[in-house]
């Protein structure tokens, strides 16, 4: 995560968006007086999106970790509905 001004934002912008985009890194862009903008690229939006949809009811979320802690106990199931 890297913060800075809008002023530097604006001068190199090119080099913001790149490492945003390249190196899936947050930048914060402080715009003064307790206000700030975060910029982050769009697989990481569609990411974080995804994940709170998954989250977003609980009978969702206790399937997920239930399925979690059975991956961890080695408690799996071959399917076949992958072709390779």
């Amino acid at each position: 995560m890297q913060a800075t001004s809008m002023s530097d934002f604006r001068k190199d912008m090119k080099k913001y968006l790149d490492f945003v985009t390249e190196d899936h890194e947050t930048v914060i862009i402080n715009r003064g007086e307790n206000k700030a903008a975060v910029v982050i690229s769009l697989d990481d939006f569609n990411s974080f999106t995804e994940t709170k949809y998954l989250l977003s009811t609980e009978a969702n979320r206790k399937h997920l970790l239930e399925s979690i802690e059975q991956g961890k106990e080695g408690r799996t199931v071959d399917n076949d509905l992958i072709e390779e």
